[in-house]
């Protein structure tokens, strides 16, 4: 493990490449309290077409690195609805975007499994260091949208354990068991980790 540059520093700088606000205070909430300084470096995200949010997400960290040239972490995210074969999967901001709550919610009308997965891949670049990070929650898709918190397709999410919704939720309830809360506190354990 090469820790070298890294054992000196009590809190470490790295920038959340995003164009989604909601998304960086989401973060900011989830990483409180540990020796992360997460900022929000608000340049283009380059997006290759993937199914696999691992490598989407370390290919966007890799090209965000070789315009900022600063330690930084990108996040990509997807809901993947069992039914529909994992759609909209890697594709969900653009689906979102385009079909909204009510196209997936259209998709769905007449389907009886309402079983879906959240997950997040954060990649960190924190040289000489390159390392992605996973999040997963499951749950089910509701009927109609719930909730006035969160972002996305969070009205519509139920998480296995619970019967409100990601929007009906506050902030730090829903990191506590959330896909991106799971990511990101794996990287900050793992960055608390290169500083012991």
């Amino acid at each position: 493990m090469r820790r070298e540059g890294l054992s000196g520093n009590r809190r470490i700088r790295i920038g959340l490449v995003t164009s989604n606000k909601n998304k960086v205070d989401e973060i900011l909430s989830i990483i409180s309290g540990s020796p992360l300084e997460i900022y929000w470096l608000n340049i283009e995200k380059l997006e290759i077409q993937s199914s696999s949010l691992e490598e989407i997400s370390l290919y966007a960290a890799r090209h965000a690195f070789e315009i900022a040239r600063k330690p930084l972490v990108v996040d990509d995210s997807g809901l993947f609805v069992e039914a529909l074969n994992g759609f909209p999967g890697p594709y969900s901001s653009y689906v979102y975007k385009t079909l909204g709550i009510k196209g997936i919610l259209k998709l769905l009308e007449n389907e009886g499994n309402r079983r879906a997965c959240f997950r997040t891949s954060a990649a960190l670049i924190l040289p000489p260091l390159e390392k992605v990070f996973t999040g997963e929650t499951c749950g089910t898709i509701t009927y109609s949208p719930r909730g006035s918190g969160g972002f996305g397709f969070d009205p519509i999410f139920v998480p296995d354990g619970e019967n409100r919704t990601y929007a009906e939720m506050s902030v730090e309830e829903k990191n506590i068991i959330s896909h991106r809360g799971k990511a990101f506190k794996a990287l900050t354990d793992y960055v608390e980790g290169l500083l012991l």
